[in-house]
């Protein structure tokens, strides 16, 4: 839902990356960590906010505790959001869809959607191939069907003729070779 930045003043406030509307619509936010916090908006971009430890609310109230929670990023449960519209929905909801070529053959999983400001794309998981990504827009993924546990992936033309790539075993040693 949005990403604690660094400390704004001395008092323990913070700037706040929202993905919402409105961040504080819905009650609490957690953490990774399980932590629950309650922000208070105090400008734009500029929210107070306190620890819910408890169920007492703990005030960050200096600029060395605001520092500690830069880059925390928040989420509520997705039972708590509204329900989409019915041409719409969540990029999370994505994740786990079997991705299909126009003419219906799986091409591999979504394994990720990545939003780095220019526009979101999809992560396609391959068997035995390196992942693919996808520009996420109406010409490459034409057809969104969540209840059936698919999407239609009709990649560039540059990413269907590129060769593929076989997929590199992870860092396993501690020096970070290769295995």
């Amino acid at each position: 839902m949005g990403v604690i930045g660094r400390p704004h003043g001395v008092r323990g406030w913070v700037r706040v990356t929202s993905y919402a509307e409105d961040l504080t619509a819905h009650g609490p936010l957690s953490d990774a960590k399980g932590r629950r916090f309650v922000l208070r908006t105090r400008g734009q971009g500029v929210a107070e906010i306190a620890e819910l430890v408890g169920g007492a609310e703990q005030k960050v109230a200096d600029r060395v505790s605001a520092e500690r929670l830069t880059n925390t990023r928040l989420y509520i449960e997705r039972v708590r959001l509204p329900e989409p519209e019915p041409d719409e929905f969540y990029l999370v909801d994505l994740v786990g869809l079997i991705a299909c070529g126009a003419a219906g053959s799986p091409i591999g999983t979504v394994s990720a959607v990545h939003d780095y400001g220019a526009g979101a794309s999809l992560e396609i998981a391959r068997e035995n191939l390196a992942p693919l990504l996808v520009p996420f827009t109406h010409v490459c993924v034409p057809e969104i069907d969540i209840a059936g546990g698919r999407v239609t992936v009709e990649p560039p033309a540059e990413l269907q003729d590129a060769p593929a790539m076989a997929v590199r075993p992870g860092r396993d040693d501690e020096d970070g070779a290769f295995a």
